[in-house]
């Protein structure tokens, strides 16, 4: 078990700085999730923690140790792959015990090893057959056997469950955090999906461009983030932003105003134009004091409730509301303007 620790991380490519002087602590026993978008480097961290990557410059710590000149084998680590990297021709037992064969344990060690691990992941009864014969979710449960039949200091996965078809990828986000709870060891987990990092964190990072924009546990990056790129990126659908100008403390929607209350007025005072954000859920919401006429565009049904989609001060939005809700060309929708975000139209920080 041990705690890691990332210290003014830089990583250059071909000139370009792909992470630009990330610091990061994960604590022992924790589960903490890099999310962002395709490309914004959280890969290429993982990688650099693993030794897969070498690092331009800073320092990486596994257990209070530096480990920047340290072989990957030797880091007490182990890694979950995207696509799984199982051996064809060995049958699931096999890659399990691989890494143990390759550390030249005794046979009746592996053998234990494996039972267990085959047990805590529902595998023992699939033990001799081959990958081909697995479904995509048995395929990264022996992709978690092998990594947990080495008792590393920490685990790293790298967006594991994006090759499964929506149903596995809720079964195994439960049954990865389940596993976690279990081994009681250090988790750093890898994706692009807003609703892993949620759902499975203890706490998140949330990365763009190679820096770390947020961290928090997921309650805390959700209800309070510190720019509007995080506060667009978690929540699905996503966050409105409508931009509008402040005149005399009063804001216009689609033509109809609403007065700043005190605090906003004192933190907007030195303001003409701001962006307001608004969760698609939050319209509609019990203490609702403001009507926004809207002219719907689109109404999609998701069940128990249905996605409306509208324009607000020329800006595409999207309200999330009750199933039962009447959408009529012309329609009315409510905001609870005390619960609004505010964020600087310059430089995309939260104000309120």
């Amino acid at each position: 078990m041990a705690k890691v620790e990332l210290k003014n991380i830089v990583k250059i490519y071909d000139k370009k700085k792909i992470i630009d002087n990330v610091s990061l602590t994960i604590e022992d026993k924790e589960f903490l999730v890099l999310v962002g978008s395709s490309g914004c480097g959280k890969s290429t961290i993982l990688r650099m923690i693993a030794g897969l990557e070498d690092i331009t410059e800073g320092e990486i710590y596994i257990d209070s140790k530096c480990v920047n000149n340290i072989h990957p084998k030797e880091r007490d680590i182990a890694f979950v792959f995207q696509n799984y990297a199982l051996y064809p021709h060995m049958s699931v037992y096999e890659n399990i015990a691989f890494p143990l064969k390759m550390r030249k344990l005794k046979k009746n060690e592996i053998d234990l090893k494996v039972k267990e691990a085959a047990e805590i992941l529902d595998l023992t009864e699939l033990l001799t057959r081959k990958p081909k014969q697995l479904s995509g979710g048995q395929r990264q449960r022996v992709a978690l056997g092998r990594a947990i039949v080495r008792n590393p200091k920490v685990f790293l996965m790298d967006e594991p469950l994006s090759n499964l078809d929506a149903k596995l990828r809720v079964q195994m986000r439960a049954e990865i955090k389940k596993l976690h709870q279990k081994l009681q060891t250090t988790f750093i987990y890898v994706t692009h999906d807003q609703t892993e990092a949620l759902t499975m964190g203890d706490r998140i990072a949330v990365i763009d461009n190679g820096v770390i924009q947020q961290t928090g546990t997921p309650d805390e990056v959700f209800n309070n983030p510190v720019n509007k790129f995080v506060a667009g990126f978690l929540g699905s659908p996503s966050m409105n932003f409508i931009e509008t100008e402040i005149k005399d403390n009063k804001i216009a929607i689609n033509g109809n105003s609403f007065e700043l209350n005190e605090e906003q007025k004192r933190k907007l005072s030195n303001k003409n134009n701001v962006i307001i954000g608004i969760r698609p859920e939050n319209f509609n919401c019990e203490n609702a004091n403001f009507e926004i006429p809207v002219k719907v565009e689109i109404s999609e049904m998701l069940g128990s409730s249905k996605l409306v989609y509208f324009r607000a001060n020329n800006t595409s939005c999207c309200a999330n509301l009750d199933n039962s809700f009447k959408t009529t060309e012309q329609t009315l929708l409510k905001i609870n303007t005390d619960k609004l975000m505010f964020f600087d139209v310059e430089n995309g920080k939260r104000i309120l």
